[in-house]
C-alpha cells in the first residue's frame, strides 16, 4: 500500500506550490491533478493585493494587508508568512532561470493588451512595464493573424495611460504560421523557441530600432522556455522587449507551470495526472486517504496530511446546486456563503464593492484547517489553500495568485 507524507489535490498555482514547498521539507509528496490547472488562464504574475475593500489602489501591499478583516485569508496566514512566501518564490524562480522581480513594498505595472497598466506585486522582467513613461521610442508589435490582439486599441489607450503626446507606431510581424486559420500566442511562442523564428523577428524589427531607448511592446509570445527568447532578441536588437498580458492561453502562465513541474520532478514528487478525486476516507477527525478515478478505474491514495487546492466556484471545487447550500466536492467541508439573494451579487458588474458570491469558500482556522460554522475543527490533517478559501473576492482585489502562493506556503509547513 503506497503511503505519502503529504498528498496535494489540484494543479493550479496553489497546488503546485504546496507540493514544491512540501517536497523541499524532505517530505514524500503525491500530487493528484485533473485538468491543466489555472495558470494557462492567467498571466502568471503574482497579484498580492492591487485594490483594497473600497477599491482604492494599493500603493504598498504590505501595509494594506494589515488592515484586512479577520476572515480574509491573508489575516489568517499572517504578514510574516506572506513575506516568507514571496521571498521563497523569488528565490525559486531565480534558481530555475526565470527570475521574477518585485516586493511587498510597492507595485509593479504590467501593460495589458488594451493599453492599460495593471498593478501587480511580482512579475518576470519581460512583463514589467513600470519604467515606461511614454518618453521612450515605444513601438507596438503586432503578429499577422494573431487572435485577440489589436494594436490600434493598445495604441490609443497606452497614450492615455502613459500621458504621452506621441502616437506610438505599430509594426506587424509576418510568420509562417498562417494556414487558413487564426493563430494563438502559444503558436507564436513555440515558433520563437526556434532559432529560425527568433532570427526572422530580429530581421523584421531591426529597422525600427531608432535609439538606445527603443522599447518593443509585444503580445505575450517571447518563447515558452523562460527568458531565453527575450534575452536573445534583446541582445540582437539592442532594444528592450516588454510583453503585454493577454487572453488565454497565457504563455507566461505556462512558463511558470512548466518551471514548477520541472522542479517537482527534480524533487521526486509523484505527479498523477488526469485523475479525479471522488471522496475522502476518514476516521473521526482524521482523513486517512482519498479515492480517485482515472479512466474507469478507482484507486485509493493514503497519506498523513492532505492539502486541498481544487479551487472554488470557478473551477468546480465548490458547487452551489441549491441556493445558499454550497458544497465542497471531496471532503464535504463546511462552506461559507453570503446569506440572502440580495447580497450574492451587485446590481452593477463592475461596482466599487466585492461580489458576494465571490467570497464563497471553505471556512478555516488560522492554520488553514477546515472548521464548521461554530469554528469547531472538522479535520485535523486537512489544509485548504488558494481559491478554495472563503472570505475574499480575488478578482475585485487582484489578490488571486498572492493568496494561492502564501496559503500554499503556510499549509506545506504546518
Amino acid at each position: 500500500m503506497k503511503h505519502a507524507d503529504t498528498l496535494v489535490i489540484g494543479s493550479g498555482l496553489a497546488g503546485l506550490m504546496a507540493a514544491l514547498v512540501s517536497a523541499n521539507q524532505r517530505k514524500k509528496v503525491t500530487l493528484l491533478t485533473c485538468g491543466s490547472g489555472s495558470l494557462s488562464l492567467n498571466s502568471g504574475v503574482i497579484d498580492v493585493l492591487g485594490y483594497d475593500e473600497k477599491h482604492d489602489y494599493v500603493e504598498c501591499p504590505k501595509e494594506a494587508i494589515k488592515s484586512l478583516p479577520a476572515e480574509h485569508p491573508y489575516s489568517k496566514i499572517g504578514m510574516e508568512t506572506v513575506e516568507k512566501a514571496v521571498n521563497y518564490f523569488l528565490d525559486f524562480t531565480r534558481d530555475y532561470g526565470f527570475p521574477y522581480r518585485g516586493s511587498l513594498d510597492h507595485q509593479l505595472l504590467v501593460p495589458t493588451a488594451v493599453g492599460t497598466m495593471k498593478p501587480t506585486c511580482l512579475a518576470p522582467h519581460c512583463l514589467d512595464g513600470t519604467s515606461l513613461h511614454g518618453e521612450e521610442n515605444i513601438v507596438i508589435v503586432g503578429i499577422k493573424g494573431l487572435k485577440d490582439f489589436y494594436g490600434n486599441i493598445l495604441q490609443d489607450n497606452l497614450q492615455h495611460s502613459l500621458q504621452g503626446q506621441t502616437k506610438f507606431p505599430i509594426v506587424e510581424v509576418d510568420t509562417p504560421l498562417l494556414g487558413g486559420r487564426d493563430i494563438t500566442t502559444i503558436d507564436v511562442a513555440r515558433w520563437l523557441d526556434s532559432q529560425e523564428g527568433r532570427d526572422s523577428v530580429v530581421e523584421q524589427l531591426k529597422p525600427h530600432v531608432k535609439s538606445d531607448n527603443t522599447v518593443f511592446l509585444v503580445p505575450q509570445v517571447l518563447g515558452t522556455k523562460g527568458q531565453e527568447c527575450a534575452a536573445y532578441l534583446h541582445e540582437q536588437l539592442g532594444a528592450e522587449l516588454i510583453e503585454t498580458t493577454c487572453l488565454p492561453p497565457s504563455v507566461n502562465g505556462l512558463r511558470l507551470q512548466a518551471m514548477l513541474k520541472r522542479a517537482l520532478r527534480d524533487l521526486n514528487v509523484e505527479i498523477v495526472e488526469d485523475t479525479k478525486v471522488l471522496r475522502a476516507i476518514s476516521e473521526g477527525r482524521k482523513v486517512t486517504g482519498v479515492t480517485a478515478k482515472a479512466s474507469v478505474r478507482e484507486k485509493t491514495y493514503y497519506a498523513d496530511k492532505f492539502i486541498l487546492a481544487t479551487g472554488g466556484l470557478y473551477s468546480g471545487g465548490i458547487t452551489v446546486r441549491e441556493f445558499e447550500h454550497p458544497r465542497e466536492m471531496i471532503f464535504d467541508l463546511p462552506v461559507y456563503i453570503e446569506a440572502g439573494e440580495e447580497n450574492w451579487s451587485n446590481a452593477e458588474l463592475f461596482s466599487d464593492k466585492p461580489q458576494g458570491f465571490a467570497k464563497t469558500g471553505v471556512r478555516t482556522d488560522n492554520d488553514l484547517r477546515p472548521v464548521d460554522e461554530n469554528n469547531q475543527l472538522v479535520y485535523e490533517n486537512v489544509y485548504v489553500v488558494g481559491n478554495s478559501l472563503g472570505g475574499y473576492d480575488f478578482c475585485f482585489e487582484h489578490s488571486g495568485n498572492g493568496v494561492a502562493l502564501a496559503s500554499a506556503y503556510k499549509a506545506a509547513l504546518m
